[in-house]
């Protein structure tokens, strides 16, 4: 029996990780093999819930399992562990990856792209949290449907939760209608207590919805953690994109890893005839990404029910899932993930 499992082995190590370019046994995806009465028993463990060909490399695993002479039945146990973030020190030991949703202006949508992409991950069963780092506009409590003061344990905030999703904000600090008219040092100060005073336990992805520009707080959160990467937001106009560049280049100067550029408000849908119009003209943002030498993660569109949704605090993908805005989203949150995996697996090699 020792051999046959042993040859299971050989022929699951013929699977190769697209991405990686590895086998899954070299990769340690491969788990618990066992063979019993003909039936090879294991567990595949990707790298993402997420992962964009889950579907292809469990048939791959199959096929290979069920080549074994001896072998006539293959039952795959599908889960995922999200790798560590590629750099930095544990200040949040408990969080996989930390991953920054900016741009380099305001009005592009960015807040809905994370509270989109946020839900999209959580779907696919991984843990998901979103710290509001936009504290002079935050706009997370609004979409998320959940605006109350946080309770406190042992010293430490605990995260309010919203369609499995933890979330801190300064929004549930103030008072409706209150400003915060603070200078930056205190702004500085405020998000290192988001990071450091709030128990986030175990997630495997934090999303940060990062102010618009290129200030403080994006430097800041650079500076006191490890970042895994981050997502540039923006419209196809030419104004936004000229904004996307800056965004760009900062990232790349405090040393953190661009995802790539999403086109949001890519074209309208008409709710009423389908029709499609790209009102704030089309494929700007592929384009500065090729130019820039990043990945497009892809297009959005906007349509009515994204607006409806985050006003009334369910986003898009969970209240309208068939829509094309959702489908986006959903395709977003792979290769999102899959950019994070793929960069922790080539930070881990070199480390």
């Amino acid at each position: 029996m020792t051999d046959l499992v042993e040859s299971v082995r050989t022929a699951l190590a013929t699977v190769q990780d697209p991405d990686l370019h590895k086998d899954l046994v070299a990769l340690n995806m491969i788990r618990d093999l066992t063979v019993d009465g003909g039936i090879a028993k294991f567990r595949l463990v990707l790298t993402t819930g997420a992962c964009p060909v889950k579907q292809q490399l469990e048939d791959q695993c199959r096929a290979a399992a069920l080549s074994v002479a001896g072998i006539t039945r293959a039952e795959i146990e599908v889960t995922a562990e999200v790798p560590r973030g590629p750099r930095g020190e544990e200040i949040l030991p408990g969080v996989g990856q930390i991953i920054g949703v900016g741009s380099g202006k305001g009005g592009v949508g960015k807040s809905t792209v994370t509270v989109n992409l946020a839900c999209a991950l959580a779907a696919t069963g991984s843990r998901v949290g979103i710290l509001d780092a936009d504290i002079y506009g935050p706009s997370i409590p609004v979409m998320m449907g959940i605006n109350r003061q946080p309770q406190v344990y042992n010293g430490r905030m605990l995260p309010l939760e919203a369609h499995g999703i933890k979330l801190i904000s300064m929004g549930f600090l103030l008072e409706e209608r209150q400003p915060v008219i603070w200078r930056g040092p205190m702004i500085v100060g405020a998000l290192k207590q988001f990071i450091t005073d709030v128990d986030w336990g175990e997630l495997d992805y934090l999303l940060v919805d990062l102010p618009p520009g290129t200030g403080d707080i994006q430097m800041s959160l650079a500076q006191q953690t490890r970042m895994a990467g981050a997502v540039v937001v923006s419209t196809p106009q030419a104004v936004a994109l000229a904004d996307v560049r800056r965004s760009v280049v900062m990232f790349e100067k405090v040393n953190v890893p661009r995802f790539g550029i999403v086109e949001n408000m890519s074209e309208f849908i008409c709710p009423q005839c389908g029709h499609v119009e790209p009102i704030f003209g089309h494929g700007g943002a592929e384009a500065e990404a090729t130019l820039l030498c990043l990945p497009f993660l892809g297009r959005i569109p906007l349509e009515p029910s994204v607006r409806l949704a985050g006003d009334a605090g369910t986003p898009v993908v969970v209240s309208h899932p068939a829509s094309a805005s959702a489908l986006a989203f959903r395709q977003l949150a792979e290769r999102v993930a899959q950019r994070a995996s793929i960069l922790a697996f080539n930070s881990a090699l070199k480390g």
